[in-house]
């Protein structure tokens, strides 16, 4: 089984200033493109929150179009972006996703089962998940102890050692943690957020954080007083569970870009930004 993740899409209406600083619309085609033509395919596609920029229902039906070509079975969650509501009524005709309250859910038809989690604070940037949140994990968790787990959600469970990031991270990871080493069954947390390839040891199992599709943070272990975008290469991450192994391991595919690319000052920090597109292919 091979589980692509996509994340961080920020797809918006094509007059935002993120569309025209970082053209997250037309890199999201490019990936959806990359993910089409891979072979083998994935079985499934998971992106893993903020979908959209503004949580308006203009940029999910936006998003919707950009999405429609993917050939394989998609999966999606909120991040601290999105709008739950907005993203359930643009797509209502994914029954994997809740009526009303946390967009949370399992998906059970594989051989690695996939549990969505919703750690969305509205309002703030930041994640968490609540009691009732983790008593519903829990609960999942218990229903199905022998089969091999992979938990998709927005925030990842720790410090990233991006100290601005951090401050908009997720809230205690300690109680998630005292569930997941209940449940050794759970192969993989995979997460966004960052707008970086992370990995790290968690509980008893290991976090592994997706690059956007678009542009990410720039790597700087040492300052607490900025927070920077770079354009470099974006990617989607390959989940492949290999049952010979017994393990699922994490590849990062990049997409191809030969976006040409300018600095910009946004009035308190340089930033990188695509100048000009080149010609779609």
């Amino acid at each position: 089984m091979i589980i692509a993740q996509i994340t961080d899409l920020h797809v918006s209406t094509p007059d935002s200033r993120i569309e025209q600083e970082f053209l997250t619309s037309r890199y999201l085609a490019r990936a959806v493109a990359h993910i089409n033509a891979l072979t083998p395919q994935p079985d499934v596609v998971l992106a893993t929150g903020d979908l959209v920029e503004r949580g308006g229902i203009d940029e999910y039906q936006r998003l919707r179009d950009i999405l429609s070509p993917l050939i394989r079975p998609l999966y999606l969650i909120p991040g601290n972006h999105d709008h739950r509501d907005h993203l359930r009524a643009v797509f209502d005709d994914h029954d994997y996703l809740p009526d009303d309250g946390f967009l949370h859910y399992c998906i059970d038809d594989h051989p690695v089962r996939l549990i969505g989690l919703d750690t969305q604070i509205p309002g703030q940037s930041g994640g968490t998940l609540c009691r009732e949140r983790l008593s519903w994990l829990d609960r999942q968790l218990t229903r199905r102890p022998d089969q091999p787990t992979l938990l998709f959600m927005h925030h990842p469970p720790f410090r990233t050692g991006l100290n601005k990031m951090d401050e908009m991270g997720f809230d205690d990871p300690g109680p998630l943690a005292t569930i997941v080493e209940r449940h050794p069954q759970v192969e993989r947390i995979v997460a966004g957020h960052i707008h970086r390839p992370i990995t790290r040891r968690f509980a008893g199992t290991v976090v592994t954080v997706g690059p956007s599709t678009a542009h990410q943070i720039q790597l700087d272990l040492a300052s607490t007083s900025k927070l920077a975008s770079v354009m470099e290469p974006p990617a989607v991450l390959l989940h492949a569970w290999l049952p010979d192994d017994a393990g699922l391991v994490s590849h990062t595919s990049y997409v191809d870009s030969d976006f040409e690319v300018t600095p910009l000052f946004d009035g308190k920090q340089w930033i990188t930004a695509p100048k000009t597109p080149a010609a779609a292919g």
